[in-house]
């Protein structure tokens, strides 16, 4: 049985989340497409009501775990440690320490 994170995954949270910002997505095309079915979705009147599931939103990975994007590069800078859900969670002392798009959710 998979554990739940620590961390909500909510629409809040979804626009909170600067995972669109980081360096190891910046290159992702998976990554690029998701972001602008998610932003057309949510200009959509009929459709900005509705919550994406998981696989559909290219970030909020300290919520819902390793990216479903492939062509993520993490090899690159994270960026997790500035973003307003790591502060306001309090995750700097938990595992894992970032790189959640690798790593997996804040369990």
């Amino acid at each position: 049985m998979e554990k739940k994170s620590k961390i909500p995954f909510t629409m809040e949270n979804i626009k909170k989340c600067i995972c669109s910002t980081c360096p190891v997505q910046e290159k992702s095309e998976c990554a690029k497409k998701k972001m602008e079915m998610g932003k057309a979705m949510m200009e959509n009147p009929d459709m900005s009501d509705m919550m994406p599931t998981t696989e559909d939103v290219p970030g909020v990975y300290c919520a819902n775990g390793a990216a479903v994007c492939k062509d993520i590069d993490t090899t690159q800078m994270c960026v997790c440690g500035n973003c307003p859900v790591w502060e306001e969670y309090n995750l700097s002392g938990e595992k894992p320490m970032g790189y959640y798009c690798r790593d997996g959710k804040v369990e």
